[in-house]
């Protein structure tokens, strides 16, 4: 019998890596052929070590593109279609119903590993320690989490905030070098460039803030932040909302809103005991239901359940 095959279609090999390599992991331990087409940018290696195939979008012929596409547009038109979705609001925008099992799975985000990722005692306090992991795009409110420091601090509050991520000039909503920069120079401010040590970025700070303004699936950042338990404070979109429990594991104030951000901070600053208890209630979050295992498992039920199908092709 062939060995059933399984194709993933992503922008960017980085972005496959990131968020769906543990949906790979899953389809190699079912023994499947697993493949990605993504533009391919320094990130083979991860990837081909994890038992997947990358086809770099770069070296696909024109036509074969154009083939692949209608390949694709026929599949996600056919009658025997599974959505997969990271939050429960997503499937409504597409007109869904996100209890109905035959036709929807809700996985908790791309997960991570809660034994690689361990939580530290809080650093000293004050100052209360505030960072923002993520692409400096315009879409996660870097701009509201900047606003907000400055209110917090405005009205006496002792707090600061390291900006970890990298412009992306190819992104047209990436917030540009020198607004960044201009930032980095007020008081309370820093942006540190990139990271790769993400729990050596939660062992120096007390709070992870994630000011988003929609459009997220559920933020790895989030998920990164509570398994180091540190708080969340976010907003009220699809994606973060489904995660943080506001006032138990962090704090949800709407969308678009420095000023509900800042008072947020301000209580945090003034109670440091009720940040530890809210980054313990999220790391006990994190592992009920969204770790990488959780996520490999509830997608191998999706690729079984699948394969039960008179198909032996998968595309995701």
């Amino acid at each position: 019998m062939a060995r059933p095959r399984l194709l993933f279609v992503a922008t960017e090999d980085w972005f496959f890596a990131s968020h769906f390599l543990p949906m790979a992991r899953a389809a190699r331990e079912l023994d499947f052929d697993v493949a990605v087409i993504a533009r391919e940018r320094n990130h083979r290696r991860v990837i081909e070590a994890a038992g997947v195939r990358l086809i770099a979008l770069e070296a696909a012929a024109a036509a074969a593109r154009m083939a692949a596409i209608a390949w694709l547009r026929g599949a996600i038109d056919g009658p025997q279609v599974r959505f997969l979705f990271e939050n429960p609001d997503d499937p409504v925008t597409l007109g869904l119903d996100p209890a109905d099992a035959a036709k929807v799975a809700i996985v908790g985000g791309a997960g991570v590993d809660p034994l690689i990722l361990m939580p530290e005692p809080m650093p000293p306090a004050p100052p209360l320690k505030v960072a923002l992991v993520a692409r400096l795009l315009w879409s996660k409110g870097v701009d509201l989490a900047v606003e907000a420091i400055r209110l917090a601090r405005a009205q006496g509050a002792r707090v600061e905030l390291t900006l970890h991520g990298a412009p992306d000039p190819s992104n047209p909503r990436a917030i540009p070098e020198e607004t960044l920069r201009q930032w980095a120079a007020r008081p309370g401010i820093d942006w540190a460039g990139p990271t790769r040590d993400i729990e050596g970025v939660w062992r120096q700070h007390h709070l992870c803030i994630l000011p988003s303004r929609g459009g997220e699936g559920l933020p790895r950042t989030i998920l990164e932040a509570a398994a180091c338990g540190r708080p969340i404070l976010t907003t009220d979109v699809p994606g973060c909302r489904s995660f943080v429990r506001d006032g138990q594991d962090g704090m949800v104030v709407p969308a678009n809103d420095a000023a509900a951000l800042a008072q947020a901070l301000i209580v945090l600053s003034r109670a440091p005991a009720l940040a530890e208890r809210m980054g313990a209630s999220a790391r006990a979050r994190l592992i009920d239901g969204h770790t990488e295992r959780d996520v490999m498992n509830a997608v191998k039920a999706l690729y079984r359940n699948l394969l039960a199908r008179p198909t032996m092709d998968i595309v995701a």
